[in-house]
């Protein structure tokens, strides 16, 4: 099935602004945890790692899922197809193996990550150990991918 030139153009500018806006998200959540390790203010640490758990639930997993439907749609409803272009391929491929990483480090990283802070006393400074280093390093890795 090919799509009319009218529903391709609409199908790109919403696959378009999700992927962008799930590269936003990831922004966001990348200088949050910047923040996070650098900082020696408890309030901040806490506020970030409170944050991140938020964003990456109700932003970066939505529009991953959102992305990789779209994308999906795109290809299917154009003469590129799924897989009969290696890019499409590439990308689907990224898109697919991205999603389900970031699905998992949400649920057993990000969590973790917030749990700890919000099992800290008010005041004190909250640890997070090596969890901290790894969420700075996996939201740079998938800002690049």
């Amino acid at each position: 099935m090919v799509m009319s030139p009218q529903l391709r153009k609409l199908g790109l500018a919403t696959h378009v602004t999700v992927s962008v806006g799930w590269l936003g998200g990831v922004a966001a959540f990348f200088a949050l945890s910047i923040a996070a390790i650098a900082s020696d203010s408890v309030d901040l640490v806490r506020g970030s790692y409170l944050a991140m758990n938020l964003i990456g639930q109700f932003v970066i997993v939505p529009l991953s899922f959102a992305a990789l439907a779209t994308g999906v749609i795109q290809a299917l409803g154009t003469p590129w197809g799924l897989f009969r272009y290696y890019w499409v391929v590439a990308k689907f491929a990224l898109t697919v193996g991205a999603t389900a990483l970031l699905v998992l480090h949400q649920y057993l990283v990000v969590s973790l990550a917030s749990g700890k802070v919000l099992g800290t006393t008010p005041g004190v400074f909250p640890s997070v150990g090596k969890v901290g280093i790894q969420l700075v390093g996996d939201a740079g890795f998938a800002m690049i991918v």
